[in-house]
């Protein structure tokens, strides 16, 4: 079995480009799902029942996977099955009537836009690196953008004449964002008066740069938000991808179209796009509520 599945990693380096991370991790639920089946006795994936599929997903779950990890790690699995009948190495999948974990997804954390515009007022400009955390935090959440893909951007990034962002998502796949003017203006501010200062003397094209003027790490850019939120007295956790989440939910709550926040986010599928409607509705549900003469 273990002999399938290097092979099938090499099918997803090799023949369909899949990036490092992903890879890898496909690599450790697969394994870990083949060491599941080995436990419960069977010699051959092509023994795997659904109901062995289940207990499997049910098992990793209560030992408090997330949503997203429950989804990467049936999607793996679908993945895994897909390719094994290609090769006519089974001659039947398991998945055929299991959905997607959707079962089990949460909704995303969202904060709503009087918190959000709290959290963006803390850490002013009265410093270059207050400058530089006032751009990062609102050209985040102006744009829905990961984190990773926020470290990443250069001075190139950015086009400044029509105010759009160049952003390389998941996959390699190139997306461009608007930025709006507020992000904007605080983006071009830090450029010209906080960057410079610093870089000191260091030639580099990260737009972004630390205390030591270079690129910012995720921590660092976690432990950011988390000093921000709680200066702001914000009880509920707010970590980087809340930006995103956030970002999307106000969009639609605002009018925006499903398949125009897609688009930004830069999801392949729109159906990981649809969790977003779910936040809206309930907040249209909750307005209704509070302010309808019949709620």
């Amino acid at each position: 079995m273990l002999e399938m599945l290097e092979r099938y990693l090499n099918y997803l380096l090799i023949e369909r480009g899949v990036a490092q991370n992903t890879l890898e991790a496909y690599g450790r639920d697969l394994q870990r799902y083949l060491a599941f089946i080995a436990q419960k006795g069977l010699s051959h994936i092509k023994d795997a029942t659904p109901e062995i599929i289940v207990e499997y997903l049910v098992l990793i779950k209560n030992e408090g996977l997330s949503a997203n990890s429950m989804n990467r790690a049936l999607a793996a699995l679908r993945g895994f099955y897909k390719y094994l009948l290609m090769e006519k190495l089974i001659e039947q999948t398991p998945l055929a009537n299991i959905e997607l974990a959707k079962v089990w997804m949460r909704l995303p954390d969202t904060i709503s836009k009087e918190e959000m515009k709290v959290i963006l007022a803390q850490p002013g400009d009265k410093t270059p690196a207050a400058l530089r955390d006032t751009a990062m935090l609102e050209l985040l959440y102006a744009t829905g953008i990961r984190v990773s893909e926020l470290i990443n951007l250069t001075m190139n990034s950015i086009n400044w004449q029509v105010g759009f962002l160049t952003v390389m998502g998941k996959g390699s796949k190139e997306r461009i964002v608007p930025i709006g003017k507020t992000a904007y203006d605080c983006v071009r501010v830090y450029v010209d008066k906080a960057r410079p200062q610093l870089m000191q003397k260091k030639s580099t094209e990260v737009l972004f740069l630390n205390r030591f003027g270079g690129k910012f790490s995720r921590q660092g850019f976690w432990k950011m938000v988390i000093r921000y939120s709680s200066k702001a007295g914000l009880i509920k956790k707010v970590h980087p991808h809340t930006f995103r989440h956030s970002f999307a939910s106000h969009l639609l709550e605002g009018g925006a179209d499903l398949r125009t926040v897609q688009v930004m986010l830069g999801h392949a599928d729109i159906s990981t796009t649809q969790i977003y409607t779910h936040i809206t509705r309930d907040r249209l549900k909750e307005i209704h509520q509070k302010y309808h003469p019949r709620g």
